[in-house]
């Protein structure tokens, strides 16, 4: 933590966020905090030193979700603002980690208002960092928010495991973030975050809010061959599964084109090949195809395109590839009083705004299904994330800052409180159980 007479400063806001960006420093100037590793471990710390310096009670729930809490108003229900600190591998370092240090020094300006004999608040005020947002070691994404917003099981998500073995009760516990506290009960929610996307920066603007996410869709799909000598095997006798998922991500890339443009993303990230030997045929791919789209109804589409086409590949290679369902996220609408909240924020600010959609998933989207949500972006250099040339500027990362700290003083003091039903802004719940792998 930085040493200065004026905590919460811009300058020392700029001069904490670049040293957490330290923490699990890549060669290319990204970070490798995956969730519950030695690097999450010490960027955890950092923030609880941080907290506890700055007069913060600290938190830690039964899912690894970290809370600095300041108590306004005993026995009233918190604001909660934040976002994640973990990151993908060989991420990006301003992914989840701006977020929760904005919270922080947003919290921390809060704090010092009413100090100084500013308004009372209504309701308390904590800052969150949400275990295993980005889903890199342990599927799935969004684990810890979810979790608390009710979505997902908490037994269930303990029991996760990693691609080698280790599950997600097993990471806490040694990395010392296997909590027992009673999580601050929520009120409402905002998060800042970089936009992950060029809208911002093509369009000149300081700071986008969101109106609703994309309608998300993950496949689960199991290849299996069978395994054999790469040398020793006829070509005609071979079922090479790794031929056969090769096809298969192809059809993922390939089905993009079946709807106009950009109105449907879709990608394969993660493979495991078995035995994943130079010599052997390889006898099973695992891999989670991802597909996203503002109209549910493309994403079910190209559901069905893919699946006759998993059919055709599996049949025409004598093997077997089976496909399931996980991990859907419903399109969310937020609440239109946090997005008016949000505008009137920015012009206060001085600043330009626009509304968008968010195509990726945030702790927001998740929050957004248990509490009013407010979800704010700053622009991102050539619209790039989750790798390690991720870039926003100082001065963005200082504007969001402003906004939030105003947003956060508007929350506390009772904005959106009164927003109640469900059905005004959430969608129905993601899947739980073994589906929610």
């Amino acid at each position: 933590m930085t040493d200065t007479a004026e905590p919460s400063s811009d300058a020392t806001f700029l001069a904490d966020f670049h040293h957490v960006a330290t923490i699990g420093a890549t060669d290319n100037n990204g970070v490798d905090r995956q969730a519950a590793t030695a690097e999450d471990a010490r960027t955890r710390d950092w923030m609880r030193s941080w907290a506890e310096a700055n007069g913060f009670e600290v938190r830690v729930d039964a899912i690894g979700n970290m809370f600095a809490c300041l108590e306004f108003v005993p026995g009233a229900p918190y604001v909660l603002i934040g976002s994640h600190l973990d990151s993908q591998p060989l991420g990006g370092r301003f992914d989840g980690a701006y977020g929760v240090i904005a919270a922080l020094f947003a919290a921390l300006r809060v704090k010092e208002a009413v100090a100084e004999a500013g308004p009372a608040p209504t309701y308390n005020l904590a800052v969150v960092n949400w275990f295993n947002e980005e889903g890199g070691r342990f599927a799935p994404s969004i684990m810890g928010s979810s979790v608390y917003a009710g979505l997902f099981d908490l037994e269930e998500m303990l029991a996760v495991t990693d691609l080698e073995g280790t599950s997600v009760a097993e990471a806490l516990a040694a990395i010392g973030y296997a909590g027992t506290d009673t999580p601050p009960e929520a009120i409402t929610y905002a998060e800042i975050h970089i936009e992950q996307g060029r809208i911002l920066e093509r369009e000149a603007i300081d700071i986008g809010v969101v109106e609703s996410s994309w309608y998300t869709q993950k496949l689960d799909i199991d290849v299996i061959g069978e395994q054999s000598h790469t040398g020793a095997t006829a070509m005609a006798d071979r079922h090479d599964a790794l031929v056969s998922a090769a096809k298969v991500v192809l059809a993922v890339h390939d089905v993009t084109n079946e709807f106009a443009d950009e109105a449907l993303v879709s990608s394969v990230g993660q493979h495991v090949v078995e035995p994943n030997s130079p010599i052997v045929v390889p006898r099973r791919v695992h891999m989670v195809a991802d597909l996203r789209s503002s109209d549910p109804e493309i994403v079910r589409a190209a559901r069905e395109i893919l699946l006759d086409q998993i059919d055709t590949i599996a049949r025409g290679h004598d093997i077997t590839i089976n496909v399931e369902d996980f991990d859907i996220r419903e399109k969310r609408h937020f609440p239109e009083a946090g997005v008016e909240l949000a505008e009137k924020a920015v012009a206060n600010e001085g600043l330009t705004i626009r509304r968008l959609e968010t195509m990726a998933g945030h702790d927001s989207v998740a929050l957004n299904a248990r509490v009013p949500a407010v979800m704010m972006f700053v622009p991102s250099v050539d619209g790039v994330s989750h790798c390690e040339r991720e870039f926003t500027t100082d001065e963005d990362m200082v504007r969001g800052l402003g906004v939030l700290t105003r947003v956060a003083t508007e929350l506390v003091h009772g904005q959106l409180s009164d927003v109640r039903g469900g059905e005004t802004w959430a969608g129905r719940s993601v899947r739980t159980g073994a589906e929610a792998r």
